[in-house]
Order: structure tokens, then sequence, then C-alpha cells
């Protein structure tokens, strides 16, 4: 009798070899099956590793059909799902061969001797139960006959020398913060997939500009698994796609629907990850568990920092390796190093576990407290030459510091660590171009009651820069008067300069140049007697900006000078590519844009290595007022829609960063007008 096998129907043998058929249709992995079957002419062990669920099988099965004229029809399919014992391994392959040979040679012995004669593809699927057995039995086959291939399906490798790991990903799936049109959705494999199957179940169903959101939303959350797709699209008989994404956070009793006669681990998810979860080791469970805390890519350190305490008797290090080779999670290169992540649906059950463990609370603690500690410890050395690196660090760490700051914000013990962690932030906020949600996590920190001062003075000027960088003076005066008599009353320094220099920056922004002046040399007085450096080389560029556009181009000259001098002594760059484009402002103002254009280039090239639009930007328009200088028309047109591109994507205009750049803008824009027209300058632009 035949039977459903994740989409292929399994028949009687055929003489040569023996394939599931499909009844349902292959959607996507064309470069998968290009690279699987490359690998399998240059090495006669490739093992398709993944997660549970992520279309290994099919994904052989299809390789292997499309390999079988290369083996002269002779590719069979061994399937190991309902082999429970190791020692049945060779038998079950000699049943799948559909050898007859009734002599009493061992099954090995009559593999061998079956096999030896000629090109074979031999198809091992469901390994990871009985690692040692089937790595045993391929190695016979392999040493002892010349022309045999395997292709196996494990969700950790067999461990055979010359063994191939090909690691299946995901189907593709869109961003679903950015969703193409309807039409252009289709591109994305798991979307292909969902409509494909869907369609079969509710004939007429389609991807629209109504539902096209929730499509993306929907293969995106189930992480591309076919096996999730496929359960889900079960339920578009009954349910819409907008009510189907709603429920998914109770995905596990949601996806319960699958083909009556497929594998019983195949018929729901949670049967699935339950599956998985059995080939764990005790200490290998409790980590998956603990590891469900983070809330995007992690690494080692952060691993180990917040898993690695009570009752966990192996190295995290050690456990995490067998995770990834278990396919449980995930590595990814990253620069020199590696960051790890859970998928989500792996992540989700992880969490399930880590309830019953009766772990969750503290490891949301140790968690946040691990992202607080390492944000403060970015903040702490900014000024220097880890900048860049530091940066990365944080926006490859943004969704975990989400869920910690979530953590605190939420947990009503949790205001000082909650008002510590947005300000310690501060750097990742306003460099990296991240205001405005900055700003939400700061108003909200602010809010919070049981506060410690001297933590909320902190938060307050850091909350006033975020706001003046986004235009809002009132807002950000208001901040800074709050912290001015905090920082009175406590005595601190560091708070008291760092409001006076952004008082100078308000004051600048609302173009007041000598009372800006004033305040920034105030603000350095207080940064150099305290031996705050950061404060010190932030008030120096806008210092040096002030007086250009008060005219004192000597002092500007002279303290830009002495800005470059410090970051050379720290290594710092971010402040150093600030103060080229005052420099270059500077001189472009004295009627040198030939130097002023190449100096505010290096500052911009400084800035090729960070995300800070904010800087890019100022320059970016300072090139277009010196290319307008030189009558270079169309290159300053360019450069201006390039800027306003930046503005608009970081949603803050030139125009908060007050009248002198403004005026500026406006200048150049009308002179660009006069000399292309309004059509010539807005194609350009």
């Amino acid at each position: 009798m035949a039977r459903s096998y994740r989409g292929c129907v399994v028949s009687a043998a055929r003489p040569g070899g023996s394939l599931p058929i499909a009844v349902t249709s292959f959607v996507g992995r064309r470069r998968e099956i290009a690279d699987v079957r490359r690998r399998l002419s240059e090495s006669r062990l490739v093992t398709l590793t993944g997660v549970g669920g992520v279309g290994k099988t099919r994904l052989a099965v299809e390789v292997a059909e499309q390999s079988r004229r290369a083996f002269g029809g002779r590719v069979w399919m061994v399937d190991l799902s309902a082999v429970a014992d190791g020692a049945r391994v060779p038998q079950a392959a000699v049943s799948a061969l559909g050898l007859v040979d009734r002599s009493t040679l061992p099954p090995v012995e009559k593999l061998v001797d079956h096999l030896s004669g000629a090109d074979t593809l031999i198809l091992l699927d469901n390994c990871e139960h009985l690692p040692e057995a089937c790595a045993q039995l391929v190695a016979e086959l392999l040493h002892r006959t010349g022309r045999v291939r395997v292709l196996a399906t494990s969700r950790q490798p067999l461990g055979i020398t010359g063994e191939y790991l090909f690691p299946v990903p995901p189907l593709s799936v869109p961003d679903p913060q950015r969703v193409p049109n309807a039409a252009a959705l289709g591109q994305y494999e798991a979307v292909q997939l969902l409509l494909d199957r869907a369609a079969a179940l509710r004939p007429g169903f389609g991807i629209t500009e109504t539902n096209r959101i929730a499509a993306a939303r929907l293969c995106a959350q189930l992480d591309g698994l076919p096996l999730a797709i496929e359960l889900a699209a079960t339920r578009l008989r009954s349910l819409s796609l907008v009510q189907l994404v709603d429920r998914l956070g109770g995905r596990f009793a949601l996806l319960t629907v699958g083909s009556r006669d497929a594998q019983p681990r195949q018929q729901t998810l949670r049967a699935l990850i339950d599956w998985s979860y059995s080939l764990c080791s005790p200490e290998e469970r409790r980590l998956w568990a603990r590891l469900s805390v983070f809330a995007g890519p992690f690494d080692l350190a952060a691993a180990e920092g917040v898993c690695g305490e009570g009752a966990l008797s192996g190295s995290v290090l050690d456990l995490l390796d067998r995770l990834v080779a278990q396919s449980i999670a995930i590595s990814e290169s990253e620069g020199d190093g590696l960051r790890f992540r859970l998928l989500e649906t792996i992540r989700q059950y992880g969490r399930e576990r880590l309830v019953e463990l009766g772990e969750q609370d503290v490891l949301r603690l140790r968690h946040r407290d691990f992202y607080l500690a390492r944000a403060q410890r970015t903040c702490a050395a900014w000024c220097g030459p880890g900048q860049q690196a530091d940066l990365e660090q944080l926006r490859a760490d943004h969704g975990n510091l989400r869920a910690a700051l979530d953590l605190a914000l939420t947990d009503p013990d949790s205001a000082g660590p909650a008002l510590a962690l947005t300000a310690a932030l501060r750097n990742h906020w306003c460099v990296d171009g991240y205001l405005g949600e900055g700003r939400r996590w700061l108003d909200r920190a602010l809010e919070l009651p049981g506060q410690v001062p001297a933590a909320r003075a902190t938060a307050l000027w850091v909350a006033a820069w975020v706001c003046l960088l986004q235009g809002d003076a009132e807002v950000a005066c208001a901040r800074l008067d709050e912290c001015d008599a905090l920082a009175a009353r406590l005595g601190d320094t560091e708070a008291a300069g760092f409001a006076r220099s952004l008082r100078g920056t308000a004051t600048l922004f609302a173009g007041r140049l000598d009372e800006a002046i004033a305040d920034f040399d105030a603000a350095l007085a207080v940064f150099r007697a305290g031996g705050y450096p950061v404060g010190e080389l932030w008030a120096l560029f806008q210092l040096g900006i002030s007086l250009a556009h008060a005219g004192d181009g000597a002092r500007a000259d002279e303290v830009c000078r002495e800005s470059l001098a410090l970051c050379e002594a720290h290594g710092e760059r971010l402040c150093r590519s600030y103060t080229l484009w005052v420099l270059g402002f500077n001189t472009w103002r004295h009627g040198d844009p030939a130097v002023a254009a190449a100096v505010t280039r290096q500052g911009l090239e400084v800035q090729r290595g960070f995300r800070d639009p904010i800087g890019a930007a100022l320059m970016i328009e300072l090139l277009a007022w010196i290319a307008a200088s030189r009558a270079d028309f169309p290159a300053a047109a360019g450069l201006l829609g390039a800027a306003g591109a930046v503005w608009a994507d970081i949603g803050t205009t030139l125009h908060a960063f007050g009248p002198p750049l403004d005026n500026h803008q406006a200048a150049c824009e009308r002179q660009l007008r006069a000399a292309l027209g309004d059509r010539g300058f807005q194609a350009g632009y």
C-alpha cells in the first residue's frame, strides 16, 4: 500500500532504483539543487543538515530525482524514520533496495556485494536519531565500494572523513517591515509555497494588495519553514490571512492539521519539535530553553554570560556547539567571529520549556543585566579607537537590547536599570540612526516611578540631545532645565557640563550665536576641569561651527586644530569627522573651495566606517554648496538630492540645525534653480 511522505508517495521498488513519487509541486530551491548536485560530483558523502521542517528530505528527493540519469537510474532511498534500533539500519537498507538474497551473509555484506559493480546513489533519510549506526554503515559502503555515493539527511553531521555538510536554509522570506507590492512578493520562496498550497485547498486564493502584508508577516514569523507554512496553509480553509497571523502567538496549538497519512511527527509542528527535543541530552535541552531568552542573534560571550550559571554542568561552548551540530541553533559568520540565533519557532518552543523549568524570570533578569553592562562598557570606552566596532556590536544586539529595555520598563522595580540602559545607549540612538526609537524609550523611562536622581540626571540630558537632533527644542530645553536643577543639587559636574553644552546646541540651532559660544566655552571649562574628553570633543566642534557662523574664522580654525589633536591623542574618529566638516565649512567661507572640498571629503570618508546619517547628510550638504560655488551645478543638485534622501530617511531636516545652515541650503537651491531651471534642478535632485 502506498503512503504519503512529505508531499510524495512511496511506491513499490522499481528495478534499478526507487524514490518517492511527488504528489505536490516542488517550490523554489533551484540554487540549492544545483549546489548539492555539484557537491555530489565532488564528494562521495553529502549530508543535508537543518532544523526539523526545513525541507531536507524533499530537497534530497528532488536532487536524487534530477541525478537519476547520472547514476543510470540506480538511485535508492532508505527511510530510517521508523527504525528505532541502530542494529537494524543495514537491514533497512537491504529492504529498501529490494534485495531478495536468502543467503546467511550479514546485511552489510549483502549491500557491499550488490553495490560494488555500478555507480549508485543512496539517499539515507532521517539519520539524526541513529547517528552512530548510520555513520558505521556509510563508512563501510564508501570504503568497500568504489562507485557508491551517499546523500544523507540529518539534523547533525555523521562525522565521517570526507563528509560534506550542506546546511539547508529556510525558504526566502520578505522583510515584514518593507513589504513589496503583491506581484513582487511572489519572488520569495516562502510566499510561493504558501500560495501553491493554499490555492490547492481554497481555489481562487491569491496574494493581493489587501492581504500582502499579512502574507509577508506569516512567512516571516514562520521562519520560512516549509512544514510550518504547509500546516498554516491548511488553516486558510477557515481563516483569512490576517486572522491566521493574529493567532500565531499560539502556533503550536494552531498548526496541528496536516496530512493524515504523513509520518506522525510531520502532522503537527509541536510533534516535529518534540522529536528534536527528545534527541537532545538533558543538558542540551536546558541550554536550548535558556537560549530562548535571546530575542535576536547573540554571540558566545552573551550565551555564556546569560546562560552559564547554575544547574548546567557542561560548558556553554561545548553544549552550544552540539546544538549547532543538531541544527537547533544556527551559527553565522560576522567579521572575524560568529553569532548564533534560534529560529522563532525553535525559540518559542524553548521558551515553553524555560517556563516549565521555572527559570524564565531569573534568565530574563540575567539577560537584562548582561546587556546593560555591555552598553555601559561601550559608553565608558566611547572616546577611543573602538567606536566603530562598538556601534556594530550594538546594531547586531539591537533585538536583544529591545528585549532588555522592554523588561526594564515593565518591571515595577526596574526604574534604575531602565534609566541606566536608555542613557548608556545614547550613541546607538544619536549616532546610529535610531533617533525616533531612542526618543520613545527615553520618554517611557523618564516616566517611571521610584527613580534614582543621579540616573535621572544623565537620562535627562541624553533625552535632550535626542530631542534637539529631532528639532524639538521646546521639550529639549524643558529636559535641560530639570537636569540643571538635579545636577546642582547632586553636585554632578558631568551632567552639569553636558547640560550646558546642550544649551549651546539649542542656542546654536536657534541662531543665537553669541549665546552658543558662551555656553560651549562654559561647558568646556567644566569638562576640562573634570576630565571628560567625550564632552570636550562634542563641545569643541560645535564651538568651532558657531565661531565660523559668527565670522570668527581664525578662532574657529584654532578650535578645530585643538579638536583634531585631542581626537588623535585618544584615537577618536567620529568627532574627528565632524571637526573636519567644520574645518571644511570654515575654509569654504574664506574662499578656498578646492581645499574645503578635500577636507570635507576626508570627514565623509571617516563617516564611511560608521552609520551616522546626520553626519553624512551634513557633509553631503556642504559638498553641494561647495560644488555650486564652483559652478558645478548638476553635481550640486545631485548632492542636495542625496542629502535630502538621508534627512527624509531619519525623520528630521537640516532646518532642525538652525538658521545659519538652513540659509546656506536655501541660497544654494536658489542658485541652482536660476542656473538649471526648475526642471533641470528637479532632474538633478
